[in-house]
Formats: C-alpha cells, sequence, structure tokens
C-alpha cells in the first residue's frame, strides 16, 4: 500500500519536498488520519501511532453551505517574518519557443537570500507564475520558500513561476490565451518546454542541482494536471508534484490516469493532491473535478 504522510508547507496547505531516502512507491500526501499500524507524520516529526491509544482532537466547524465566501487562515510561513531575509526575485521574459510558436510570457525567478553559487540548490517550478509568487495573494510562494530555507526545512530551493503563454497577434481575449493548450494535453510538450526553452535561462546564471529527487512542479487547476503529467512522462526530471484542484476532468481525452496508474509499475514519484470538496461539478455525474482527483489518488493507492 501506499504511503500516506501529513502535508508539511511548501505552500498554503502544501508539501514539502525535503530529500528522503528513495522508495520504491507513491507516496500520496493527504490531510487526514491514516490507518492502523501507519505511522502519521508533521513537518517530518514522527507522532505516535493511532493504536498506540493517542488522539489528536481539532474543533468542530460546520461549514456554510454557500461556501463562495470561506477562505481558510494563512499558517506563520505565508508572512514575511523579521530575522528571515527576502530571497530575490527577477523578471524575465520568453517570445521565441520553438514548441508554441507565436506565444509569449513572462517568468520569474525567485532565489532564497542563503543561495551559495558553490552549492547547487534545487529546484522548484510553479505554473501560473503570478498567481503563486504574488506576495498578497493566495499562495505567497516566494515568502514560504523564504521561512522554509531560512529554518532549514527544506535546502535552498530556487522558485520558478512561469505564465502560460499568450499570442500577441491575436485581439480576442479568449483566443489568444494557449493556457490549456499547454496546460490540459497529455504529451510532453510542455515539460519538453521547461527543459529545453525555460530552465536553461536559469541554470546560465543560477547554480542548480541535476538530482530530480530535489526537483518539484506544482500547480492548481488545469497547471496541477499539468504538473502531473510532466512528472508522470519525465520523472527523470521531476520527482515530485504539488496538484492543487488539479483539472483531470478538463483533458481533451478524458483523464488518463485512474486506468493508466494500474497499468504500470510504481514510478519514483512524491504526490501531494489536493482539492475541495464542492469543487466544479462536484455532485454531477459527468465533469466532476472532486470525483477525478478521488479517482487518480484512488488508483495511486491501490497501484501500491
Amino acid at each position: 500500500m501506499a504511503r500516506l504522510n501529513r502535508p508539511s508547507r511548501i505552500c498554503q496547505g502544501g508539501a514539502s519536498y525535503r530529500r528522503e531516502p528513495a522508495h520504491p512507491r507513491y507516496r500520496i500526501c493527504r490531510d487526514e488520519p491514516v490507518g492502523r499500524g501507519r505511522e502519521k507524520r508533521l513537518h517530518g516529526q514522527a507522532a505516535v501511532p493511532r493504536f498506540a491509544g493517542v488522539t489528536t482532537q481539532v474543533p468542530y466547524c460546520s461549514l456554510p453551505r454557500d461556501q463562495s465566501n470561506v477562505r481558510y487562515e494563512y499558517g506563520p510561513d505565508s508572512f514575511a517574518h523579521a530575522g528571515v531575509p527576502a530571497g530575490e526575485t527577477i523578471e524575465l521574459s520568453w517570445n521565441e519557443s520553438t514548441i508554441y510558436p507565436g506565444t509569449s510570457r513572462n517568468f520569474w525567478v525567485h532565489v532564497p537570500a542563503l543561495y551559495e553559487p558553490t552549492q547547487p540548490a534545487a529546484l522548484m517550478v510553479f505554473q501560473v507564475g503570478p498567481c503563486y509568487l504574488d506576495p498578497k495573494g493566495d499562495v505567497r510562494g516566494g515568502i514560504v520558500l523564504d521561512n522554509l530555507v531560512h529554518r532549514g526545512d527544506i535546502p535552498v530551493t530556487i522558485g520558478v513561476f512561469v505564465d502560460p503563454g499568450v499570442f500577441d497577434d491575436v485581439e480576442d481575449a479568449d483566443d489568444r490565451k494557449n493556457r490549456n493548450a499547454e496546460y490540459d494535453a497529455f504529451d510532453e510538450r510542455y515539460v519538453t518546454f521547461l527543459l529545453t526553452e525555460i530552465i536553461p535561462q536559469v541554470t546560465r546564471c543560477y547554480s542548480i542541482t541535476e538530482d530530480p529527487d530535489q526537483w518539484g512542479i506544482c500547480g492548481g487547476s488545469s497547471g496541477g494536471n499539468c504538473a502531473f503529467t510532466a512528472a508522470w512522462l519525465r520523472p527523470d526530471a521531476f520527482r515530485n508534484v504539488i496538484g492543487c484542484l488539479s483539472s483531470f476532468a478538463e483533458m481533451p481525452d478524458g483523464n488518463p490516469y485512474p486506468e493508466l496508474i494500474r497499468s504500470v509499475p510504481p514510478k519514483l514519484l512524491r504526490i501531494f493532491m489536493q482539492a475541495g470538496h464542492r469543487d466544479l461539478h462536484w455532485n454531477e455525474p459527468g465533469w466532476n473535478w472532486l470525483a477525478n482527483n478521488l479517482s487518480v489518488a484512488a488508483a495511486l493507492a491501490e497501484a501500491g
């Protein structure tokens, strides 16, 4: 069976990817109690197994039926703290893609203050860059990386925050976006785009480890299944995945993963999946975002 870990703190409600000894099975991180005989881990510390008679109680909270205005409180790592030096963020642009010709985009590189050129850094790539980088946004990725690196919870990690491409010569606001074509496709184009067009611009300026165990990729909505696909097809490059509310339901030919995961040997991936129980079409038979995420998580667990 898969090993279930408590998520730690790479982003709001997300998971870190600190290096651990290689494990031949998937690790699925879920914010739930785990079963008899398995350890529960909180921020890297082993807790007492449930069968020892120790129970952790949390306050009861009734969720309103209309959750449109419900927001979780931020954890402490989502705020800048005195004594934690802020990293440097630089903005770059790219309009010479051969994989997605005609597109242009911006991307941002966040370098923690503790980075030393003589010590290759770990790498974390975020899709829809500004949403994850904005210091006043929902994730505040740069601030979280600064806090985790400063405390030593993760190795020095450079964050790369990439926007989806747009066609500058197209006037229609929807038609000019290449987001879904890049993120929802089940092929190697996007991960190849990262490996051959975006990341080389980062490695020209900064020292990045070549160890895939220290490379991660993150995204939400279509960016979540994009991150999953990138790591699934190229585990030699990315072995750590964070998918928030992934849009598996929106993949053009349907969600391939529940069947595919069960049909191939397990891959050396660490995967954190998050989904809201009232995500899009949560109580409908088709295009159900929640059901598709649960199906992928179940397939990973059953595949062992």
